[in-house]
């Protein structure tokens, strides 16, 4: 680690303060340049403890940068994960204030749960699979702290990979029930096609981010619990919302869901 406890602790506090005052911040690199991954995640696990001690629930995890070619693009080996409180999930259908927000985006995605604990090293598609109880459409609302969403992937993963709000509904199914690789989905906007895509779009195949994300938290000592919901990254570019926006996401043999933005 390049940053000494102090200064993690305080940019942990800016963060999340950005975060529940809807305010926005110049990434934190600038005035960082020399931060390093364990840096970026030992802020955001401030953040965790930061909510953990004023009664928010830890329920899952998320995943982001899940596209092989951006990964390349960017220079990393696996994707870049994050955490999800409780207050993070709202009801399908239901309304996000935009007000909540800086600069919201959506993005379509498969969620897993949970049946058993999983852990790494040594994770794969078939491990995840097997602990996996079922399988849902999901649609993660991403709201970047930064500036114009600008930001380098270390300020990201500081800043909890741009987390805020999600949704998951529709029909689950048993993961041998469908084939998540080539599952299809459409992403609506006011009744109109803004993305398509199928589920191989992440990682050739969406329990690939989950097998990277144990095997991820199994170099640091930790495991996905059982129960735990996973949003396994997006399959389709992310589209920004504005209020009045309705969204619908539609998963091919699992149904829809939506999220309204006011």
């Amino acid at each position: 680690m390049a940053l000494p406890k102090n200064i993690i602790d305080q940019l942990a506090e800016h963060l999340e303060t950005c975060e529940l005052e809807a305010r926005d911040t110049p990434k934190i690199t600038d005035e960082h340049p020399d931060m390093d991954w364990d840096d970026a995640y030992a802020i955001q696990d401030r953040i965790r403890d930061r909510k953990i001690a004023r009664g928010a629930r830890i329920i899952g995890y998320k995943a982001g940068l899940t596209s092989h070619a951006k990964m390349k693009q960017m220079g990393v080996e696996s994707p870049v994960f994050g955490f999800l409180a409780d207050y993070f999930s709202v009801p399908e259908g239901s309304t996000v204030k935009v007000s909540e927000l800086i600069h919201p985006k959506v993005e379509p995605e498969i969620a897993f749960v949970m049946k058993r604990a999983l852990k790494g090293p040594g994770c794969n598609i078939a491990d995840v699979l097997a602990a996996t109880d079922f399988v849902l459409p999901g649609i993660e609302v991403i709201d970047s702290r930064y500036r114009d969403f600008k930001f380098d992937l270390k300020s990201v993963v500081a800043d909890n990979t741009s987390a805020a709000r999600f949704v998951v509904g529709g029909q689950a199914q048993r993961p041998d029930n469908v084939d998540l690789r080539t599952v299809g989905i459409v992403l609506e906007k006011n009744g109109v096609p803004a993305a398509l895509g199928a589920g191989a779009a992440v990682l050739g195949h969406p329990a690939s981010a989950i097998a990277m994300l144990a095997n991820h938290l199994g170099q640091r000592g930790q495991e996905i619990p059982a129960g735990a919901l996973i949003l396994s990254g997006g399959i389709t570019e992310a589209v920004a919302v504005a209020p009045g926006d309705n969204v619908c996401l539609r998963v091919q043999g699992m149904g829809s869901i939506t999220l309204r933005f006011a």
